[in-house]
């Protein structure tokens, strides 16, 4: 057994076996239906079924996919910072995290309409729900993320089995990996790197904490939708996270990947930020881990709060929120309107305190503003 077996993606020999599981999955007629309307099915399964390697079902199919959602669902669809990075260097893209499965199957997509290779993906292990998801990710290179839980010692061990296969797969299999900065999507507007996630990076080369991180050479991303993905879903949640732990249902995770791919999200922006540099990291050099790990956090959302496009949405719900009118020359009354039409969807869940779920609704999309 290869040392990362129980997490890295599908090989080679693995592939094509996978490939004719999608094909004949009972939910292929409706997979197929979405990305390829008016195609008969049979044509398409045989041409999935076919598919022998990552590279044409990730460049024919899977950007297949992202063009639906692009046109199905998003206004305008935009990157930049593609200039900052070379097509034959390795990243560690960092990445604030807001929708489930399209922050980072937006950017693959990027990638293959500007000749770069698409990256390694970290993959929830919560989000391994059936046998078809488990194919359809390992085939788009996803690698398993075991979430904290056990004890101690067990997290300390997976955290140090992901580093290592962090810098394995840039380092060795010269592969780029995209992760996203904490654990679990931003649900209330704020990104924050987690510093246990540069802690994570570092644990597999510990006699050099600047090297540990410059090898990696890592790329902040900041992904800006200009609605939010699953908005009120994130509101509800924070909403009822108030008053006990939040414990989520049987194919939540599922109806949030399908809201976040049918939603209407208006403009999207990336901004592949300027790559962490060895200089930089050696102004750390005299600080303790912790510290370090600490400042590299606040250094990778700096990068993120400045690359962050805001919308015309945020400073409507920042002038709501705080009955201010201070940004109103940032949004037409046509805008407002929409965003106050959205606002009211809120009012049937009246079993909730209103004025505190739309409250939290508001700093969804304020808070963006004020972190800048």
């Amino acid at each position: 057994m290869n040392n990362f077996d129980d997490i890295r993606p599908y090989n080679a020999e693995e592939f094509p076996e996978a490939m004719k599981r999608i094909a004949a999955s009972t939910s292929f007629p409706l997979l197929a239906s979405y990305v390829y309307p008016g195609e008969p099915i049979e044509e398409v399964r045989q041409r999935i079924a076919n598919y022998q390697n990552v590279h044409d079902f990730q460049t024919q199919t899977m950007a297949r996919v992202n063009e639906r959602v692009i046109e199905e669902s998003i206004s305008e669809f935009t990157c930049d910072g593609i200039e900052r990075l070379s097509p034959d260097k390795n990243y560690l893209y960092v990445s604030n995290h807001r929708d489930i499965m399209l922050d980072s199957s937006l950017l693959q997509y990027y990638f293959v309409t500007q000749g770069f290779d698409t990256t390694e993906i970290t993959f929830g292990a919560n989000l391994m729900s059936s046998q078809l998801v488990i194919d359809i990710g390992k085939c788009n290179k996803m690698f398993k993320v075991e979430r904290p839980g056990g004890s101690i010692k067990d997290f300390y061990r997976s955290s140090l089995h992901l580093s290592e296969y962090i810098r394995h797969a840039i380092l060795e299999k010269h592969q780029s990996v995209w992760i996203a900065q904490r654990n679990g999507r931003t649900k209330d507007g704020v990104d924050a790197t987690d510093q246990g996630i540069i802690k994570m990076f570092c644990m597999s080369r510990t006699d050099d904490k600047i090297q540990a991180l410059s090898e990696l050479n890592i790329v902040p991303v900041a992904v800006s939708y200009e609605w939010e993905s699953c908005d009120i879903l994130k509101a509800l949640e924070l909403y009822q996270s108030q008053f006990s732990k939040y414990i989520k249902k049987p194919g939540e995770d599922l109806n949030s990947i399908l809201t976040g791919l049918l939603q209407q999200k208006g403009r999207v922006h990336f901004e592949l930020c300027e790559p962490i540099a060895e200089d930089e990291l050696m102004q750390y050099d005299d600080l303790t881990n912790n510290e370090y790990h600490k400042a590299v956090a606040q250094l990778i959302d700096s990068r993120i709060i400045a690359g962050y496009r805001l919308w015309p949405n945020n400073y409507i719900a920042h002038d709501i929120r705080y009955g201010s009118k201070a940004f109103r020359g940032f949004y037409t009354s046509e805008e407002r309107e929409a965003f106050e039409y959205r606002l009211a969807k809120l009012e049937k869940y009246d079993d909730c305190d209103l004025d505190q779920l739309k409250d939290i609704f508001l700093g969804i999309y304020s808070n963006p503003v004020e972190r800048k």
